[in-house]
């Protein structure tokens, strides 16, 4: 990596942010510009540095996090070290312990996993400004249960597909169409899909070998985001 590379990217990551209004997500979408400005005063832009803990379980507080720029991994830890990622948070998104949200984060740990920008509000915040929108309460409710959803895909994932079946559904879903690079490590990658790294490793390379991915530092290139779940599709079955 070229000096001051990761500099430049985290520059360029908070001048994105400032262009990237809350309207522009879909759950503030239809609100006025007061009541949008009312929100953005409540929920300053915070730069935020990669590596960063945002929210550990031994000291709890209710807090919304925004993510406008960046992407913030959600992941718990077992007694022996090894951890578990359970959601990759993208800009648009929302996460964080509000109950009354039904926002949990219960023995989870969050992190950046790169330079990003994020708007935070505490429980006063949400109930002023978010609870009294019926349009932003039912669009809360929309999000949740598309996050139950998804748990529910990867939990299916898990029990009835195999790794690399997994490792390629991971792979296309986090690049997304068009697609962009995927900045995870393959520690990272193993503990999203639930395998070993030894395991990723070699899945990625023979990925790799096939034309489906470019391996780069710091990143991974899915070419074809859909032929990569067509692969997985094909891979789906237990040997």
């Amino acid at each position: 990596m070229m000096p001051g590379s990761e500099d430049s990217r985290a520059r360029d990551v908070v001048d994105v942010a400032r262009a990237w209004r809350l309207s522009e997500m879909d759950l503030f979408a239809d609100l006025s510009d007061a009541e949008m400005q009312a929100i953005a005063e409540a929920a300053p832009m915070r730069e935020v540095p990669r590596g960063a803990l945002l929210y550990a379980p031994h000291r709890p507080v209710d807090v919304l996090f925004i993510v406008k720029a960046g992407r913030v991994r959600v992941y718990r830890t077992a007694v022996d070290g090894r951890s578990l990622t359970t959601a990759i948070v993208t800009p648009g998104q929302l996460f964080g312990q509000m109950p009354a949200l039904g926002q949990r984060m219960d023995d989870a740990y969050a992190e950046m996993l790169e330079a990003g920008v994020l708007c935070v509000m505490n429980r006063s915040d949400v109930q002023r400004l978010l609870f009294a929108d019926a349009r932003i309460v039912a669009r809360v409710t929309a999000l949740l249960g598309s996050r139950i959803a998804e748990l529910e895909t990867r939990l299916t994932d898990t029990a009835l597909k195999t790794v690399p079946a997994r490792i390629c559904s991971a792979l296309a879903t986090i690049a997304g169409s068009p697609p962009t690079p995927v900045r995870l490590t393959h520690d990272q990658i193993a503990d999203l899909v639930g395998t070993t790294r030894e395991t990723t490793t070699k899945v990625l390379g023979d990925l790799r070998d096939r034309h489906y991915i470019r391996l780069r530092r710091g990143r991974i290139d899915v070419l074809d985001p859909l032929a990569v779940l067509e692969l997985a599709d094909r891979l789906d079955t237990r040997t």
